[in-house]
Order: structure tokens, then sequence, then C-alpha cells
């Protein structure tokens, strides 16, 4: 890939980066055997002994956690789904691979004016959609009409919605909207305005929800009318269709599958890569088993029960830089739950580090605030709150709890970045909540049977366990998305913090953010709309026919540039 196909940066962060091997000890366990040190594939594209044919010939095939909500990345929120939607289409902006820092990728160069106000975009001028549409000025203001006009009926998640979330509003609500419009200023040049300052505007648009999409296949797979339904979830003839710019062309979702094929007029560098094939296997041992057995050529979510065989069997192990939060999420629509004793009895029955014990890989720490570390806006002076089931019992007793059955929502068959084993996590604060006095009913779903729109759009519950993992670099892209507004998931409502939130987004970079930020986290941390429990390493295993992986903390992978052995080994079945 050449420097003006991914930006100068990207293409020498990619080269010159550094392989992390996993440290498979497990966390915080003690009389344990250390198992044996794992081999790792370059964690980057390197150059390799490999040379790519001509024509894309590989078939790589990758074991997938879940089936994706839907392959419409303006709508959809979890994993699974931008893990295929960055496949298909591309954002103006990507990030570094290393410093997670905005690089170039459809727009080639940009340009901040009126003090943050508006940027203008200037745009590669050799892409097009997989359709035949050109890409050009017109299509990128296509799409964010598109995103400012999203009808009420298309907004299943509202809350989360990343359009929503980043600007606050859409047009029906256009005086609370941080986006004001889109002009192209030529075929090639288009300007983006702002009502008002957003400093992390830039790496936003590094999103997979801000990818660009083909403007006639949105129209003609009516994007915003959700007609159809897959796996109990409402979806529009887009999000069976996806159409954009990227390595990969949609050929087909079946239950189970989903087929790339790779873009024959691809703007970048097509890779070795022809056919790309994700096989949902929602259980761990499946993933591992399918891998051994060279059904698949990788996986991600490794837990710690698989890591240590992974590695006798000589699979490669890529972990990512904790970029995830995970968290005991609570209703206070729920009654006694809008109780800030009862709240603070939830967080003081809580042994954070026992929870991680022996469920995440070496490396998760403890959270007391929802921002990673790695965006350097930690609070070392936050309220916090120390476990002691006696202090627990006392709030409890405090708050007029009566021993009611709390309904506690967690998933199942499934594993997420910040959630490598729910029904284990879930056990253990079982135990810890039931300890302080806590009636515990257990609600498992499957995550397959829409668990995340459970959560959105259903008050019978007490807790849950979810988590949240960042797709931008920028502390908005963690606090201002979980409680930036009132949502039906925490019922959380507080005016003056959301202000706090808005005012935090438009100050510049520097100390006066800094403190913002940490005031905020100090907001939350008093207020408990949810109890902060661990920021997880996750890490993905691949077979030894791949010799440099773009692992990312953002999840920001694209199969082309997977580097495969020159090794004559057999691949995945595509059976």
């Amino acid at each position: 890939m050449t420097a003006a196909a991914r930006g100068s940066g990207w293409a020498r962060s990619a080269r010159s980066a550094v392989v992390v091997a996993l440290g498979l000890t497990l966390a915080g366990c003690t009389g344990t055997t250390p198992l044996p040190e794992p081999t790792t594939a370059s964690a980057t594209p390197t150059p390799s002994t490999a040379i790519p044919a001509q024509e894309p010939e590989a078939i790589f095939t990758f074991g997938a956690a879940a089936d994706p909500t839907g392959l419409d990345p303006a709508l959809v929120v979890d994993t699974e789904s931008y893990r295929i939607t960055r496949q298909i289409l591309e954002g103006l902006v990507s990030v570094d691979p290393l410093t997670s820092e905005p690089v170039p990728l459809l727009a080639s160069s940009w340009e901040e004016r009126d003090e943050g106000r508006a940027y203008a975009f200037t745009l590669r001028e050799d892409v097009e959609f997989h359709d035949g549409e050109p890409f050009n000025a017109e299509a990128v203001c296509a799409n964010f009409d598109r995103w400012y006009s999203l009808p009420p009926a298309a907004r299943t998640v509202e809350g989360i919605i990343a359009f929503g979330s980043v600007f606050n509003a859409y047009s029906d609500a256009p005086e609370l909207s941080i986006y004001s419009s889109c002009q192209p200023l030529g075929e090639f040049e288009v300007l983006i305005q702002l009502s008002s300052r957003l400093t992390g505007f830039i790496p936003t648009l590094a999103m997979p929800s801000f990818a660009m999409s083909s403007p006639r296949a949105l129209e003609e797979f009516a994007a915003d009318n959700l007609s159809e339904e897959r796996n109990d979830t409402e979806l529009s003839q887009y999000a069976l269709n996806p159409v954009g710019t990227g390595p990969f062309t949609f050929e087909s979702w079946a239950p189970g599958e989903v087929r790339l094929s790779s873009f024959d007029d691809y703007w970048g560098e097509r890779g070795e890569i022809g056919t790309v094939v994700f096989v949902t296997l929602p259980l761990p041992d499946e993933r591992l088993e399918a891998l051994n057995t060279g059904q698949i050529d990788g996986y991600d979510f490794v837990t710690v029960d698989n890591a240590g065989e992974l590695v006798r069997e000589g699979q490669q192990l890529l972990q990512r830089d904790p970029y995830s939060i995970l968290y005991l999420g609570m209703n206070q629509d729920f009654p006694g739950v809008d109780s800030l004793l009862f709240r603070q009895a939830i967080a003081h029955a809580i042994d954070k580090q026992a929870v991680i014990d022996g469920l995440f890989l070496n490396g998760t720490a403890p959270a007391d605030q929802f921002v990673p570390p790695k965006l350097a806006v930690t609070n070392e002076e936050i309220t916090t709150y120390d476990y002691d089931v006696e202090l627990a019992r006392s709030l409890l007793e405090e708050s007029g709890y009566d021993g009611e059955p709390l309904p506690f929502h967690y998933p199942t068959d499934v594993s997420r970045p910040y959630l490598p084993a729910p029904e284990g996590v879930f056990a253990v604060l079982q135990t810890q909540l039931e300890e302080a006095g806590f009636t515990i009913e257990p609600v498992p779903t499957a995550w397959a049977d829409g668990y995340l729109e459970a959560l959105q759009n259903d008050d019978d519950r007490a807790f849950h366990l979810l988590g949240w993992s960042g797709t931008y670099q920028d502390p908005d892209n963690f606090v201002g998305q979980l409680f930036g507004a009132t949502t039906t998931e925490f019922a959380f409502n507080d005016n003056q913090l959301f202000s706090k939130m808005n005012r935090a987004r438009t100050l510049p970079n520097g100390e006066d953010r800094t403190a913002a930020y940490q005031d905020i986290s100090d907001q939350l941390a008093r207020r408990l709309p949810a109890v902060p429990l661990a920021f997880p390493i996750s890490a993905l295993a691949v077979s030894e026919r791949v010799a440099a992986y773009p692992v990312s903390p953002l999840m920001n992978e694209v199969f082309n540039l997977i580097d495969l052995t020159d090794v004559d080994l057999e691949p995945a079945s595509d059976d």
C-alpha cells in the first residue's frame, strides 16, 4: 500500500508496529502454572516473504461470536456488524494503527474553518462505489443528509445510534443539533458546517457508523424503511444489501454465514484475499475447535479457558490495548433503583478484582470510571466505592429495600470484547450481591434473541450486564455515548451533567478539556447510573497461515491488510 493510498503516517505506522504477545497466566490467580509462551503473528501488516498474486484468490474464514444485527452501519451498534461493514464501506477518515489518531481515507485532506464550526474536505478522485456510482462531494452530502434526516421510525436504538449521540439531534430538532449542513464546493471538495465547535469531529468520522454508502443503493433499497426482519431485528432492504467503496463487496447473508468478495476496482491495495467468509460460532469452545481443526483461520474474544490450549496447539494470539469498559447497568425506572443509597449499596457490594480473576485475560484492570486510561483524562481523585459488604448491607437497609426480587439481565451464547464469558461474570456478581442482602432474579437472554434491543426498550429489569467498545479517540465516545442523554437503558436524567458534556465537546484539547472530563467522570461516580467494573484486555487467535493481521484497539481491522504466509498450508474449509 502506498502512502497516498492511506496517508503516509498510516503506512509508516503499519510497517513499524510492535508485536505484543499475550501474558497468559490467569489474571489475579495465584498458585497457577504459567502457560507456555505463545507464538505471535505480526500485529500489523509488514512486508512478508509472500508475494501476492495479481488477482486475490485466497479464502479467509473468520469465526464470529454472533450474527450481525444488520449491515447498515448507520443503524447498528454491535461489534460483529461493524466487523463486517468495515470490510465493505469506508469513511472519510481512518485511524493510525499504533496511535489511533485520525488519518486520511476517502478524504485525502481536511481543513478546519470558522474556529472549528466548519471543515472543508478534499476527496480522493479515484474512488467508485461497488455499484459503479461515483464517489464525490454529492455522495458525501447525500450520506450526511440521510443521517441528519433519519426518521424516528428508523431509530430503533435511538439513544446510542451514532449520529444522534455525536450530533445531539436530528432534523426534527434542528435547534439542538450540532450538525448544520453539507455543501459541495466542487466535484471533489465538500464543506461540513456545524452549529458549534465539536473538538472530536474529525476522530468521530473514523467510526464505522459514518462510512459512506452508495446514494443509489440507499434509495434503491429504501434504507430508512425497516420493512424486513432478521433474528427478531427490524431491518431495511439496504441493511441486507450494503454498497460501499471498501476492498470487499457484499455477496450473501445466510443464517450463520456472511460472504464477501474482493472488489475488482478497489482504489487501494486489494491484498491477497479474494473471499471472506464469516461463520457464526457463538460459544468460545466452538471457535477454539474450529480453529484447531482448520475450519476457520481466526476468531476473536479468546477466553482464559481457551488461551492455554491455543498456545499448546501452536496457534497465534494477538492482544489489543484495552479500549472498552464493562459495567453493571442499573435501571432507575425500576422500583427502588432510583434511590442513590440503593445504588451505593450495589457499588460497595462488588469486589471487582474477584470478578476479573480467572475470567479475563492478564492485564485486565478494575475500573472506577468509564473512560479508558488510553485517553489520558483519568481522574486520580474520583469518588470510589471500596468493597465493603457490611457497609453495603447498612446502605441497603437505609434505602428501604424490602427484599423484592430484582431482575438481573445478562447475555448468553455470545462473547464481546468487554465480556468474553458473560455467564461466569454474572455468577460472581450474583453471589456477591446476594451476600450483601439483594435478592437476585436471573434473566438470561441469548444475544441473538434481541438482548441488546431489550435493554434499550424494556423497563422490566433492575440490573443488566453490558459494556461499550470505543470506536474513535475521544472521551465523548464513552461518557457522551453512554450518558449524554436520557436513555431507556439507565433511565438516568441529569440535565446539568448533560450540559457539562455538551460543553466539554466544544473545548479545545488541553488542560481545560481534560479537567472538564475529569469532573464529568466524578459526577458520574457520584450519581451512579452504572457501576464500572473493568477495562478488559481482548485477544484474537489466528492460524499459522497468517503472517500479519492489522490489530487495532478500536477494532479497525480490514482484511485486505492481512498477509498470509508463503508456506503451502491448507486454507480453512469453504464448505
